[in-house]
C-alpha cells in the first residue's frame, strides 16, 4: 500500500514554500531485480530496482511489479539486498518535460531514497539498518517546541 509522508520545516515553509515541500511515499514488497549503475554524464549516475508487490483485491491477488530509480550516492542501496528480499523503500516521485522535434514529451520517476529490510507482517519501524537522506545543509533546527 502507497502511503505518503510531508517533510517541511514550518520557518523554512514561510520562506520559500516551493522549495521545501517534498512529498514522500513509501512501498513494501519483494525486491525481484536490479540492475548495473548506468552513468549518465560525467557527474550523474543512475540505478534501477523492481519490486513486486502483491495486494488481495476483491478476493483476486493481483501483483505488481513498480520499477524505481536511484541516483548519485545512492545508487549503492540495492546491494545490501538480496534478490527474493523484502523491503520497505521510500520514494520521491519527480516529473520532467521536455520538447523534441517540436513535440512535448513527459516522463516520471520514483526515486528512492531509503530503503530497509523488513520481515513483513512485523512491525519495523525501529530498523536501525537502513540508508537515509542525508541532512539538507539548509536545514534549520529552531523550532520553537
Amino acid at each position: 500500500m502507497f502511503g505518503f509522508y510531508l517533510f517541511l520545516s514550518p520557518k523554512n515553509l514561510l520562506l520559500n514554500p516551493k522549495k521545501y515541500t517534498t512529498m514522500s511515499y513509501e512501498i513494501t514488497g519483494k525486491l525481484v531485480a536490479k540492475f548495473d549503475i548506468v552513468q549518465r554524464t560525467e557527474t550523474f549516475k543512475t540505478r534501477e530496482f523492481v519490486i513486486e508487490k502483491t495486494e488481495d483485491i476483491g478476493g483476486r491477488s493481483i501483483t505488481n511489479y513498480i520499477k524505481l530509480q536511484c541516483v548519485q550516492d545512492k545508487t549503492a542501496m540495492p546491494d545490501k539486498y538480496n534478490l527474493g528480499d523484502d523491503v520497505r523503500v521510500q520514494f520521491n516521485i519527480k516529473g520532467t518535460k521536455w520538447v523534441k522535434e517540436g513535440k512535448e514529451n513527459f516522463i516520471t520517476n520514483l526515486d528512492a531514497w531509503r530503503m530497509e529490510g523488513v520481515k513483513l507482517g512485523q512491525d519495523n519501524t525501529n530498523a536501525n539498518e537502513y540508508f537515509d537522506m542525508p541532512p539538507s545543509q539548509d536545514a534549520v533546527d529552531d523550532l520553537p517546541f
